[in-house]
């Protein structure tokens, strides 16, 4: 059985750092990607950062220079080192893992939310 359990999220001030980890247990594919993703209230859920195990990594453009997804592969953990936090990046933010196949699109799945296990969130706060 697969799960993710998300930490690290909290209150910080627009401009402040904050790392997200996702401890990842009961995975055994070797072709995989994870990814992270976020939901505000009011609003659907978005893509935000996401990696495979190619190595190859994809983004929103809202996050692009400010966002860094990486993995510690002998911890089973996934990050997401966020900087330059601003309020509009205020949501729940959730890690997310799949098989992946050769030729899929990482970008793809991340920007249609094709991603079939899920933690359960935390929640990150940027006050003004």
């Amino acid at each position: 059985q697969v799960q993710l359990v998300e930490s690290g999220g909290g209150s910080v001030q627009s401009g402040g750092s904050l790392r997200l980890s996702c401890a990842v247990s009961g995975y055994t594919y070797s072709r995989y990607c994870m990814g992270w993703f976020r939901q505000a209230p009011g609003k659907e859920r978005e893509g935000v950062a996401a990696l495979d195990s190619d190595g190859s990594t994809a983004y929103a453009d809202s996050v692009k220079g400010r966002f860094t997804i990486s993995q510690d592969n002998a911890k089973n953990t996934l990050y997401l080192q966020m900087n330059s936090l601003k309020p509009e990046d205020t949501a729940m933010y959730y890690c997310a893992a799949d098989h992946t196949d050769p030729g899929d699109g990482l970008l793809f799945r991340l920007t249609h939310i094709d991603f079939g296990y899920w933690g359960q969130g935390t929640q990150v706060t940027v006050s003004s």
